[in-house]
């Protein structure tokens, strides 16, 4: 039975190793030239908070699997390399999404742009500020390779641990092709649930929690019982978690989440909240409403009558149903686990900040 490291002990050591890290590299790029601090300096900003959650669950995936972080002390490195993945597909999403703000701050590609358009300089500043920030993701999957493989935990070159590794590495970078696909293709409503629920299984739900938690447990010692065990737990979990992420896209709060109004249906994401008020709707109001989702031009009007078909419809309600049943496979998977009744309540305090958030 393990002894989970408590949430705040394990955010400021990962917050530690982070920081050492990128100090490291920033240091390491002076020397090449006094404007590499241009690249590496808003990637210290961007990572400097968050909410750990993938560190967190990769640090305890490794604790359940039997490892001892205090003989061990290298997970800490190794969770800073799945924040700075997380680092990565952020940035990378932000261009992709063409979404100018993340954590109410301007993404990084966005103060790429800012910065060359102020400082007068020559050529577009936008196609600038995009490949900026397309470098500066790359730079961020360059040095979680560089932390992971430097952690010198003992168990990092077994096969299982290696397999978890490019599984997770993996399977988010399909994820987010299958996201701008369907977004971009032509899907009938009856079809879009199914391949909305892919892109929230493949590039948020097993890359959120899943995977993170099998790596750890993987690099702790778990057995293949004990990883079959956390896979019950952690698939569903980040399906409830990647579904709550798409109800506040649409109607969470912008001081809390960062995100303007309505943000999903503003860049036209199709998702399982969308095709179910697809196939809920008459097909005149279907029709409308899948011409006009992410349309240039669409007001706020707009927006708002979106929103209300996606009440009235009943939409929502079932919605908060498949996050509610998620929820629960998971609370189900976690009373089947042995822990000590401390470690259960951090696991089912984490299941309600995932689940129950409004950021």
């Amino acid at each position: 039975m393990s002894r989970l490291t408590p949430p705040a002990a394990v955010i400021e050591r990962v917050d530690a190793a982070l920081a050492e890290s990128l100090s490291a590299a920033a240091d390491s790029f002076a020397a090449i030239s006094p404007s590499a601090a241009e690249l590496i300096d808003p990637i210290r900003e961007f990572t400097a908070k968050g909410k750990r959650i993938r560190a967190l669950i990769t640090w305890w995936g490794f604790e359940l699997g039997g490892g001892d972080a205090a003989a061990e002390p290298g997970i800490a490195r190794v969770a800073a390399s799945v924040e700075l993945l997380h680092a990565a597909a952020l940035i990378h999403d932000d261009i992709i999404d063409d979404s100018d703000t993340r954590r109410g701050r301007p993404a990084v590609h966005a103060a790429h742009r800012t910065a060359h358009a102020e400082r007068g300089w020559a050529g577009d500043a936008a196609l600038y500020g995009t490949g900026a920030g397309i470098i500066a993701g790359d730079l961020c999957l360059s040095l979680s390779e560089e932390i992971y493989s430097s952690a010198g935990l003992s168990r990092l070159a077994e096969p299982e641990a290696v397999r978890r590794h490019d599984d997770f590495r993996r399977e988010v970078m399909v994820g987010q092709f299958l996201d701008i696909r369907l977004q971009a293709a032509p899907v009938e409503p009856a079809d879009l649930i199914d391949r909305a629920r892919e892109v929230l299984t493949y590039k948020s739900a097993k890359y959120s929690v899943e995977h993170p938690l099998l790596l750890g447990a993987a690099l702790g010692g778990a057995d293949e019982d004990q990883l079959a065990a956390l896979a019950e737990f952690g698939l569903p979990l980040g399906r409830a978690f990647q579904l709550r992420d798409d109800e506040l896209g649409v109607f969470g709060d912008p001081q809390v989440t960062g995100k303007p109004a309505g943000d999903d249906l503003r860049q036209g994401k199709k998702t399982v909240l969308v095709g179910s008020a697809l196939t809920r709707l008459d097909p005149d109001t279907a029709a409308w409403f899948a011409e006009r989702l992410g349309a240039a031009d669409l007001t706020d009007a707009e927006i708002g009558r979106m929103e209300e078909l996606l009440i009235s419809t009943g939409a929502l309600a079932a919605f908060e149903e498949q996050i509610d049943a998620e929820t629960t496979r998971a609370e189900s998977a976690l009373a089947e686990l042995p822990l000590a009744a401390t470690d259960r309540a951090l696991l089912e305090a984490y299941i309600l900040r995932l689940t129950r958030r409004a950021a």
